[in-house]
């Protein structure tokens, strides 16, 4: 039968106008068998992989995914992931695994979050919350490691240059401190909460102002966790990432006096303020004496002024007979005798050094 159906089929009297319509039936059934197969060799493998993990993905599914563009082995393998480690069916979806996969989300990492949230009874974490978790750019896998193990951050951070952390007690002596905060993933707060950087810029506010707050540094020496418990008081981790499980004091040093080098500091500054202000007052002293002299030479310059018009005023008294010619020898022997006795006390002092 069928070598009678082939002679017939290459026979040249087959391919006429009439027998068309059988040509093109057997055309679109040869190629929807090659089409078939096709597909059957492609997603056969992935197909038994699902029917033997109980995944519920079928032929079908895998077909469609090809055409929406989803990698069907990435969303196989994490609905196996989920079917195997007892996830709800309900919750983790194919439709759900591809849609946060077309959603640029890493389907394998949120499918290991919730396997990992499941086993460590960690019941804050679902579905919809790691998927939003994973699509705003945190690793959610890690966030729940972090949840279930917590994390130690050291306070200061090593990579920024600061050994410790610095404060002064009110005595004025410093403290040098390590410190080391232990944190767990607030999952909840994951998204829009601050990170390590939050945690430690205010942990490290929160260790100053407690050493600061003591009356002396023998008392924060005495007992290091009253500043724990101060900083602990603080809720430091509030609208945060991280909830602070535990602060404790790693190391603890004496520095320098600050208190002492303030003070010498303001003393040295104070006794610039006098000396300034004494050349202040030395200038004044200064300006006034040579104000003084001034107006000594000012005075000199009056008398010789007055007595270059005594001449004068003899002159005019001789000329209006008022003053006689005697008289005026007779003044000017009282002014030479005068000069004399003058002279003559001038040089007692001399004479009575050379004797």
């Amino acid at each position: 039968m069928l070598q009678i159906f082939a002679q017939s089929l290459f026979a040249d009297e087959f391919f006429t106008l009439n027998n068309l319509p059988v040509i093109v039936l057997l055309g679109l059934g040869l190629l929807l068998i090659f089409v078939l197969f096709t597909v059957f060799m492609r997603f056969f493998p992935l197909w038994i992989q699902s029917v033997m993990a109980g995944a519920g993905i079928t032929i079908l599914d895998l077909v469609a995914m090809y055409f929406r563009k989803v990698n069907s082995e990435v969303i196989l393998r994490s609905k196996i992931m989920a079917v195997q480690a007892g996830l709800d069916e309900n919750v983790v979806t194919t439709k759900s695994l591809e849609a946060h996969f077309l959603a640029g989300g890493n389907v394998p990492a949120v499918v290991q979050a919730m396997i990992a949230a499941n086993k460590a009874k960690i019941f804050d974490l679902d579905y919809q919350l790691a998927t939003a978790i994973d699509l705003a750019g945190r690793n959610v896998r890690e966030a729940v490691q972090t949840s279930v193990y917590p994390k130690v951050i050291d306070c200061p951070t090593p990579s920024k240059n600061r050994v410790t952390l610095d404060g002064v007690a009110k005595n004025g002596i410093q403290l040098k401190v390590k410190a080391r905060v232990t944190v767990r993933t607030n999952l909840r707060q994951l998204i829009g909460g601050a990170t390590e950087e939050t945690i430690i810029a205010r942990v490290g506010e929160g260790i100053v102002s407690a050493i600061g707050s003591a009356e002396t540094h023998g008392v924060v020496l005495e007992n290091p966790v009253r500043i724990s418990k101060t900083v602990l008081g603080r809720r430091l981790d509030a609208e945060t990432a991280f909830e602070i499980v535990s602060i404790d004091i790693a190391d603890i040093d004496v520095g320098e006096n600050i208190g002492a080098r303030l003070q010498a500091d303001q003393a040295e500054a104070d006794t610039r303020v006098a000396r300034a202000r004494a050349e202040g007052r030395r200038a004044l002293a200064v300006a006034a004496e040579q104000e003084n002299i001034a107006k000594v030479e000012e005075s000199r310059a009056k008398v010789v002024e007055a007595e270059a018009e005594v001449p004068i005023a003899i002159s005019e008294a001789i000329l209006n007979g008022k003053l006689s010619i005697f008289d005026y020898y007779k003044l000017k022997n009282i002014m030479s005798d005068t000069d004399m006795r003058a002279s003559i006390a001038k040089g007692l002092p001399n004479s009575n050094t050379k004797n």
